[in-house]
């Protein structure tokens, strides 16, 4: 039997870092995102009956561990032997089964669109359909961010995991004790294809690692910089407002939603944006952008540029001259799925 799992990756239009301790636990955490039709996939099938190998596809690293041993969770495979090590001790008594594990994205580590996270996802989801877990969407989610928040102790907050597991266009709330609470939105279908249309997602090249950005936002709250914390307020404001604004189509007033939330976000740590940043933002608005972002924790990884959708191609040229790369893609309704070939 094989068994094949995958789930979105997002975009974050509003709210980003509030759904990080300890500013979600003290103030509560407000984020908007949409899932895209670009996917971290997982498969497992059974393996030699005394070793199970872990293989991530796409960066070329596999490990072999024997299923009689303990199995370290550090290292470039330690979302697959996080889940692994997860997934016996909580569902298979201690047992360490033995089987292939294999995961490739569509997207690179440090992109800014949630693919570790994402990643966690589909390896749980894959997991789950292996062994018939009872497991829901909130329990996939909360799981998820347990095993690489807390048992990999990777610094992140919880937006992905539960927008990889839902999927679609999501208000996300987060608040102290682990409690989340995701409302699905019902977009109109002109609001979904214009916003579709006028959406330009590019990569810079860069990927980071959002640790050290996400520890400095953490720092400023725990410290109570208030210039930080008033930024995360502001953030957490534009999230409700982008909400309204997606509902209502009202996408002028997206536009400044978005352009407000990444200003605000710039105020929460330094290492958000950079030179190579600001220079990508200085060009695109001179091409026609109305709206910037970057999409993640900031640092490099995607931007995302809103426009009219007839200055898509003068825009996309324009950002290709500064050496990136653009993804097409589209939105997508469907979360966290897996399926069995026998």
């Amino acid at each position: 039997m094989i068994v094949r799992a995958r789930a979105p990756l997002r975009l974050g239009l509003a709210g980003g870092g509030t759904d990080v301790s300890p500013y979600c636990d003290v103030y509560g955490g407000r984020v908007m995102n949409v899932t895209i039709d670009r996917y971290a996939y997982a498969i497992v099938t059974a393996g030699n009956g005394k070793e199970t190998c872990f293989h991530a596809l796409d960066v070329r690293h596999e490990e072999m561990h024997s299923c009689d041993g303990d199995i370290p969770c550090g290292g470039p495979l330690q979302l697959l032997k996080g889940v692994y090590a997860r997934v016996s001790r909580d569902f298979l008594q201690g047992e360490q089964p033995s089987l292939t594990v294999k995961t490739f994205s569509d997207a690179p580590p440090g992109s800014g669109l949630g693919s570790s996270s994402t990643m966690v996802v589909a390896l749980l989801q894959a997991f789950v359909e292996y062994f018939s877990l009872p497991l829901g969407e909130y329990e996939v989610a909360q799981l998820a961010y347990d095993i690489e928040r807390k048992d990999l102790e990777l610094a992140g907050g919880k937006q992905d995991q539960y927008a990889a597991t839902f999927g679609g266009f999501n208000f996300m709330e987060f608040y102290a004790d682990d409690r989340v609470i995701v409302n699905p939105l019902r977009i109109k279908d002109w609001v979904w294809a214009e916003l579709e249309s006028s959406l330009v997602l590019y990569f810079t090249g860069v990927s980071r690692a959002s640790a050290d950005i996400i520890a400095q936002q953490s720092r400023n709250v725990g410290n109570r910089d208030q210039a930080s914390i008033d930024a995360m307020h502001q953030l957490k404001d534009e999230a409700i407002q982008m909400k309204e604004c997606i509902l209502k189509g009202d996408l002028r007033r997206l536009e400044s939603t978005l352009q407000a939330g990444w200003v605000a976000k710039k105020r929460t740590a330094t290492s958000i944006s950079n030179p190579l940043i600001e220079r990508v933002e200085k060009v695109a608005f001179a091409s026609g952008a109305r709206a910037a972002k970057v999409s993640g924790a900031g640092g490099g990884g995607f931007m995302m540029f809103l426009c009219s959708p007839e200055q898509r191609i003068g825009l996309t040229r324009a950002l290709l001259e500064e050496g990136g790369s653009i993804m097409d893609f589209h939105f997508t309704h469907q979360g966290a799925t897996s399926w069995r070939i026998i």
